[in-house]
């Protein structure tokens, strides 16, 4: 995998190679993700979940085509089944899905994956951090709900690159789709087969979730360690 990890690529103060991907580049791996994580949650003959989506563990080839990696936290379970019992928390903070911390919020199943998924492809979006944009330079703001904010009143995305109507249509369906994934209620997220047709189909047939009311109540740290917790 020649280009290493997508992180590499995304975060505006990581990218070491000057080499900013074009929006087409972005939606291309983004469905190229997406395909991936169909085929473990439906395309194997045991369902398996990866419970560690992030960029830090999507790998490129010469061709930027992606490639999921790093499968030390994922689990496998019978294809019908559908929740998993868990003894404790698994994921990185920033990408762990709300039911993963506490049960409280749901049950643990393939849509946790599904969150993780929708958090990362925001960060492709936005070039940062979900939790680490700055408004004005002046203060900050969690991230879903900035871009929300400015779906929700049609307003620019103000996002670096964009070039015409094409990666304009590619970011906001991008950023819709994400959207969706991240909802609080894992019964409210998408399953990853429906994300991929969301991805590929019309943009006119996506309507705006509602506002994810969940945010982070403090910074996770600086590196991007994996942890288990029991």
């Amino acid at each position: 995998m020649p280009n290493g990890s997508l992180e590499k690529f995304i975060y505006e103060k990581n990218v070491e190679t000057n080499q900013k991907l074009e929006w087409e580049t972005l939606y291309r791996i983004a469905i190229g993700i997406a395909r991936g994580l169909e085929y473990l949650h439906r395309g194997c003959s045991t369902r398996i979940l990866h419970f560690d989506i992030k960029p830090h563990n999507i790998l490129l080839d010469k061709d930027f085509c992606p490639k999921i990696s790093d499968f030390g936290l994922a689990k496998i379970c019978l294809k019908k089944e559908s929740i998993i019992s868990m003894t404790g928390a698994r994921g990185t903070i920033g990408y762990i899905a709300p039911e993963v911390v506490s049960r409280n919020f749901g049950e643990v199943s393939h849509k946790s994956d599904v969150y993780s998924y929708g958090m990362m492809v925001l960060e492709m979006v936005g070039g940062r951090k979900n939790i680490d944009v700055a408004v004005n330079r002046t203060s900050e703001i969690y991230f879903p709900h900035w871009i929300y904010n400015c779906l929700e009143v049609d307003d620019e995305l103000e996002l670096k690159g964009i070039e015409g109507e094409e990666d304009e249509e590619s970011a906001r369906k991008m950023i819709i789709v994400s959207l969706w994934c991240i909802q609080t209620n894992p019964s409210d997220r998408p399953t990853i087969s429906r994300v991929v047709d969301m991805l590929e189909g019309s943009i006119n047939s996506l309507r705006i979730p509602p506002k994810p009311f969940l945010s982070p109540t403090r910074s996770p740290p600086r590196d991007s360690s994996t942890t288990l917790l029991s």
